[in-house]
This record gives C-alpha cells, structure tokens and sequence, in this order.
C-alpha cells in the first residue's frame, strides 16, 4: 500500500485524477476477483486447466479512464466476456488464444481468496460413495483442482470414526497413470481432510452438530457449502430439510447434487422438485447425470459446432436414423431388488440416452453458457413426439447356459419377485417434430446381460443418390451408406464409415474407417464422469446437470407408455443371457428401414 501512495505525477498531458484513477488499477484484479468469490452465483470455468488469475492488464476493466497520446481523456469500453482468458478457458477456445494470455489463464487461482469449500458426502458408507465420489474427489486433489481449503465430511448413519473413514476410503483411491508427484503423499494429504460425522437423515440436531464442526475447519473463512445426496430418494427430503435449516453456509454459498432417479413419473418428479424448492432455490439444486460427464458426450457439441463438415449434414436432409444404444454384459448382480422399482425404461433410457438425444439434436445455442444450451436441450424435449406402446419393444434376460457356465434368469435374483415383469431391456422409435428432424427415426435400445458392453452413438447417412457404383454394392444399399459412430465406451472413439477402393486391378470397393481412437491419439487418461461433474459443481458449472424443466419434458414424454405398459401388464419378449437381445428390437426397426448398426460384423 505504501508504493500505492508514493506514486509518481501525473505526465503533463494528461490529468491528475484520470491519472491516479488508472494507477488504481493495480488493486482492481484482486478485488474484482475476491467479489467473484465472495457471490453465491460465482462460477469458475469447468475445464480442467491450472488455476487462472482474474487479474488483467489495465485495458480489460470497464469504467476506466485512459491517458490519451494527444492528452485526451478516454473511458474505456467493457470488454466482451468473451475476449477474457477466462471465458475463453470457460468455452475451450484456449487453444487459439495467444500465448500471454494462455499464460494468464494458467495463473488463475481460486486459492487466493479466503474463502473454504465443504464437501459432505451424505450416505458416505454406500457403494457410491466409496467407489465413485471419493475417488474422484481425490482424483481432483491429485491434480490440482480443488481450492486450497477444503474439507470433506462424510455423513450417514453407520457409526464410524474419522480414522475408520480414511481407512475405508483408502482402499478405493488410485493415482493417474501420467502422475507427477508421489502418490502415498498425496493420498495421505487427502485422508487428513476427510472427517466422519455420524447421525440420521432427518435429524436437524444431527445436522447442527455437523454444521458446528465444519465451523470449526472453516477456521473463519468465507464458507462454501457442497451436500452431495448418495441416498435412496425416498430420504432426499428429508436430508434437504435438515441440511438446509441447520447446515447451510452461513456467508457463502450452498449447493446440493441429486442423484437420480428423480422421480418415477411426472407426478412424482414434479413433487420431488417442489419439496426441493421448499428449501432451495433452483440454482442451487444439482441434478446428476454422470453421463453428461463422459468425454466423448461432452465432445458432442465441439464435433458439431466446430467442424465445417458435419453441422451441414446435421439433418433430416442428409441424415437416416440416428441409434443410441447402451448395452451392459451383466445382470442386476444384488441390485434385483432397486432395478425391479424402475426397469431399464426409467434407469437408463429417459435419462442417460435422453439427455444424450437432446445435446445431439439441438439447435446451435446463442453461446456456451449453461442456460443458452439447456435452453436449447428442452426445445428438443418439448418437440418429441408421444411415446406410442407401438413404437416400444420390452424385454427381460432368462437363464442360459454357455459350455459349463450357467447364467442366471433376471427372476432368478433373491431380492426380485418370481412374477415380475419388470424390463430389463427395452428398444424405442423417437421422432423430433421440427423442421430439422422431421421424419427421421432416432432409435434408442437399452439392456441388460447381453452379448457385449457399449455405450455408442451411431449416426447413419442417407444413400447417395444415383449412385455411379449401385452395382458394386449389389441390392443391399445398406452397404453403401455413411455412418458416423460415437462410442461413449469401453475405448473411447470416433470413427467414420466410408466407401473405398480396394487397391488393384479391379474395381472392388469396401468399407473402410477413418478412425480416431482415442487411447492411440492422446496419452493422457481420461477424468472419471464424476470428476468433472464435482469440479462443475463446486465452481458453480451448470451445463451438465438437469433444470428442472428439462425433467419435466423428459418425464412427459415416457409417463403415458409407463403408466399403459403396466396398467396393461404387458408381458416381456425373454432373451437369453448374453444374446443380443430380443428379437422385437429387429422387427422394430426394420418397421422404419433401419437395422441396427451393432449386430454386424463390422463394429
């Protein structure tokens, strides 16, 4: 402060207020940034990058009076967010910005305030707790993402010590491949942040206790608060309540995640979220889909949007049928007794593989911002076609035995009911009612125990009309045709399907791949889902949970075959364990002139 107040006069063409108003400027970045902090509707950009100081030359801040060359004084305009390292950090552009400023967003550091983030994992002796959320939050500190003060508390009813947790979240943590520093350091560094407090999900005093003990590590910080729910949802409510009246940051903000399902239907959703505004407001709520969090989702709107040679093609004009499928080569194995309640319509298909249509489907967003693309999400929703019983196929696996291996029927699970018709596959015929995607079939198939694990967008193109090489291919169009293929997982790629000659004499042709795997292209490991999930929770990222519109939409598209499939308790078609499924899915597609792309040789 001393050097701020022995600055040198003013030049002589230029004022000495306007002068020492811009000598101000160098206490500007760090105020600007400690009021960002400070504002429950701060936000920190959610890609993984160094932290990036807010802290910019002279020029970048509005209302700033500049000395002039002829001795005029200026106002400077504001800047346009997007010309920030930051917002260019925020909307992956940084690979075009200069490199000052990449070196400017890489000296960001969300440390630099004096402010503190809890994290209190509620149901923290579950299985998602210990598999996902804790690993990944370590997985954060590992690299560097998560503020300098934080503590992690977990919460549930299990009586335990601190040193019981640590040793109980011990056992799930693992470094990444590429890591620099040592690992037992760091996993030790981590444990000492992690704490235990026992108590019941409906109990304000229980809460208060906790609230009285993250005080305590606050140590007077400014206190930011993240409640993650790993709870059934029949005690969301109740935890909510308790954490909200007793538990909510007393100067900073307060977020909470959602697991799903959220809801079973329209009406119960809907209760759901009105029981959740009783004591948060929506910016507040955190609707997980921890698909949203997978790379190659994410890289969805960057392979539209930035490459010229697929958004012209992005439409009924070009494009067949579009196929989500999701396929897992297990059963319930001990969660019979969860997925019985819901069925794979509800666990899978109006969630993960709607969330995924829509980001597909939807118009250019006015910008990156997480409003202007959830804007976008729920006009797709809103123009979906109802769901009709004829354009759904169900299913659910039997027993099978393969050589000396038996494999179990679905019913065969201690905790599902012997009658049970509850599906574990199910195959769907969508229509988008707008002027981009009129008439085209997007195909959506889910299941359980079948041949393979997948999880894939398959984007086939239309034929080429008059085509010179008809002969070649013989009647089987099919054969000729385009298809871009998404595979979300296991390996991680983009390939294109395309027609080529074979070299020769001859004139053979066949399909061959333009291939982008990415295990061979890029050497870094891939962030669990979850990583980014937490990271964008805790910087206040919306894009990638769920408003609570965006559900509704969802909800009302499959409510009214939900309630008719079991009002009329439709039987389902049975597979066979580990097979591709039943044979309707076929009948069903082949209804709209598609066939699967997964049931050929060609992968």
């Amino acid at each position: 402060m001393a050097a701020l107040s022995s600055s040198p006069s003013p030049p002589p063409h230029c004022s000495s207020s306007a002068y020492h108003y811009s000598k101000s400027l160098s206490s500007i970045g760090f105020h600007h940034h400690k009021g960002l902090t400070l504002s429950s509707s701060s936000s920190y950009s959610s890609i993984y990058t160094k932290r990036f100081s807010l802290q910019s030359k002279p020029s970048k801040y509005s209302n700033v009076v500049l000395c002039m060359q002829d001795g005029a004084v200026a106002a400077a305009v504001s800047p346009i967010e997007n010309e920030t390292p930051f917002k260019k950090l925020k909307d992956g552009l940084l690979n075009v910005a200069s490199p000052e400023e990449q070196k400017e967003a890489a000296d960001f550091d969300i440390n630099r305030d004096k402010s503190n983030v809890s994290i209190t994992v509620v149901g923290a002796s579950g299985d998602l707790a210990k598999k996902k959320i804790f690993p990944a939050l370590f997985a954060l500190y590992y690299e560097g993402y998560l503020p300098q003060h934080f503590t992690i508390f977990g919460y549930a009813r299990s009586k335990m010590t601190d040193a019981e947790l640590r040793t109980m979240v011990s056992k799930t943590l693992n470094c990444r491949i590429d890591k620099r520093e040592n690992c037992g350091e760091k996993m030790e560094e981590f444990l000492k942040r992690c704490f235990y407090h026992c108590g019941q999900y409906d109990s304000q005093e229980h809460f208060g206790e906790l609230d009285k003990k993250l005080k305590e590590h606050e140590a007077g910080r400014v206190s930011n608060r993240l409640f993650y729910l790993s709870i059934p949802p029949n005690i969301f409510i109740n935890a909510v309540k308790c954490a909200s009246l007793s538990a909510s940051a007393a100067s900073g903000w307060t977020r909470v995640i959602v697991e799903k399902p959220f809801g079973r239907d329209s009406e119960s959703s809907a209760a759901l979220t009105k029981a959740l505004k009783q004591y948060l407001e929506e910016d507040q709520i955190f609707r997980i889909d921890h698909y949203l969090g997978k790379e190659l989702v994410e890289n969805l709107s960057v392979l539209r949007f930035s490459n010229l040679i697929f958004e012209p093609l992005w439409s009924r004009q070009y494009i067949r049928n579009v196929q989500f499928i999701f396929s897992e080569d297990f059963g319930t194995e001990g969660r019979g007794g969860y997925f019985d309640n819901y069925g794979i319509i509800r666990d899978i298909m109006q969630n993960h593989l709607l969330q995924i249509l829509a980001l597909f489907a939807m118009e250019t967003p006015v910008s990156l911002d997480a409003e202007d693309i959830r804007n976008e999400k729920v006009k797709v929703l809103r123009s979906m076609r109802p769901l009709k019983l004829d354009d759904v196929v169900t299913g659910q696996y039997k027993c099978h035995t393969k050589g000396v291996v038996a494999y179990p029927a679905y019913t065969d699970d201690k905790t599902v009911p012997k009658d049970s018709r509850t599906p574990t596959f199910a195959a769907a015929a969508l229509f988008i009612d707008n002027s981009r995607w009129d008439g085209v079939p997007f195909l959506m198939k889910a299941g359980k125990a079948l041949h393979n694990r997948r999880a894939e967008i398959r984007v086939q193109f239309r034929h080429v009309p008059g085509n010179l090489y008809n002969r070649t291919f013989g009647t089987d169009l099919d054969q000729a045709t385009n298809e871009l293929v998404i595979r979300v997982q296991p390996d991680e790629a983009i390939y294109l399907k395309i027609n080529n000659k074979v070299p020769g004499l001859g004139m053979r042709l066949d399909r061959s791949y333009l291939n982008l795997l990415y295990a061979a292209r890029y050497s870094k490991e891939i962030p669990d889902a979850y990583e980014r999930l937490l990271l964008d929770a805790i910087e206040g990222e919306r894009r990638l949970f769920i408003r609570s519109d965006e559900l509704d939409a969802a909800w009302s598209l499959f409510t009214p075959v939900l309630k008719e499939i079991e009002e009329k308790k439709i039987t389902p078609e049975y597979y066979p364990y580990g097979s591709r499924g039943p044979v309707g899915a076929h009948y069903l597609a082949a209804r709209y002139n598609v066939r699967w792309g997964d049931l050929g040789l060609e992968q």
